[in-house]
């Protein structure tokens, strides 16, 4: 019998700013992805995170923000309110560049955290394009990654726990594209990462 041959799966690193914690009575301000590489039966090949990318900033959804969220990315909600581009429209042309750049590839959302990000683009997706092109779990979370390839517990890594060769070059700025493509940096040498090995105890003389 053959061996059912695995789809290749795509990694997009994702970032997404937003103005409160959840999605619904607070708003996706913008959404940045970056290839970040494949892996398939041979292993995991890292992109260039600059070479293929995606950027919009949206119109809010509702009149309600946390001042302090706001403050992290900077956006001004007023501009984004004349300017930004419509949900509908945006997440659209999203899910259109995703099914472009993993054509062949089962794409998978990546993020450094993942979950609060996974959960506005998620929800944003299903709410205005009706479904998601990474399904409901296609998504993977650098610091689960970390903490198993570390072996220590996930609420104790922080990126100034990490040894310097895994950190990115990039600096993280709180623009959703830029820190996409540098969450792509991190996930490409997490990936390259052989991790820590732990050394099995001699047996017990007998």
């Amino acid at each position: 019998m053959c061996a059912r041959r695995v789809r290749p799966s795509l990694y997009l690193s994702v970032d997404i700013e937003a103005d409160g914690p959840i999605p619904g009575p607070y708003s996706m301000l913008s959404l940045g992805a970056a290839v970040a590489g494949v892996q398939d039966a041979d292993g995991f090949r890292a992109a260039d995170p600059e070479e293929r990318t995606f950027y919009r900033e949206l119109k809010p959804i509702s009149t309600e923000f946390v001042p302090e969220a706001l403050a992290v990315s900077g956006l001004d909600r007023e501009r984004l309110a004349a300017e930004g581009a419509e949900p509908a429209v945006a997440l659209a042309e999203f899910a259109a560049w995703v099914r472009e750049v993993s054509e062949g590839a089962q794409p998978v959302m990546c993020g450094y955290p993942a979950p609060y990000d996974w959960t506005f683009l998620y929800w944003y997706l299903v709410r205005f394009t009706g479904g998601s092109p990474f399904g409901h779990s296609g998504c993977l979370d650098m610091k689960t990654l970390y903490a198993a390839k570390a072996r220590v517990p996930l609420r104790a890594v922080a990126k100034r726990t990490m040894p310097p060769e895994l950190l990115p070059r990039r600096r993280h700025t709180h623009h959703a594209l830029d820190d996409a493509v540098e969450q792509a940096e991190l996930l490409a040498r997490l990936m390259e990462w052989p991790g820590v090995t732990v050394n099995n105890p001699s047996p017990p003389a007998g």
